[in-house]
């Protein structure tokens, strides 16, 4: 009965719990370059453990870049911001794909890592343009 009474009427969700309204391409761009980074400590090591590890590790990271670029093109970027920038839906496509299973989370090609940071680019100065707006 307490449970009951104590239990929320509504529930909200965000990527931080709170609609907060704080975004910044920043957190993908940061995953993005660990991922790459991982991409390079995997081509110069022999070790099997280690380079275990490093896929593990770099699988992770993709999967946050997504979740992270996905947070902006879901909550921040309204209707008027694909009005003045009809690119994004392709960007987000394309940089989504990037981080995914076809791109640097799949593999170990540092150009996909690459075209991954040109693409979160490419959106960062869209979001600052909109933010200066």
């Amino acid at each position: 009965m307490l449970a009951r009474l104590l239990r929320p009427r509504h529930e909200a969700s965000a990527h931080c719990d709170l609609p907060c309204g704080v975004y910044d391409p920043a957190q993908a761009r940061i995953e993005a370059e660990s991922v790459k980074a991982i991409i390079k400590k995997y081509a110069e090591n022999d070790d099997p453990v280690f380079r275990t590890r490093a896929l593990i590790i770099k699988e992770q990271r993709a999967e946050l870049v997504k979740h992270h670029l996905w947070v902006l093109w879901t909550d921040y970027f309204k209707p008027p911001h694909l009005e003045q920038y009809p690119q994004l839906h392709q960007l987000f496509w394309d940089a989504t794909k990037l981080a995914g299973a076809a791109g640097a989370k799949g593999t170990v090609d540092p150009s996909l890592a690459d075209d991954l940071l040109a693409k979160i680019d490419e959106i960062a100065k869209i979001f600052w343009e909109t933010k200066a707006a």
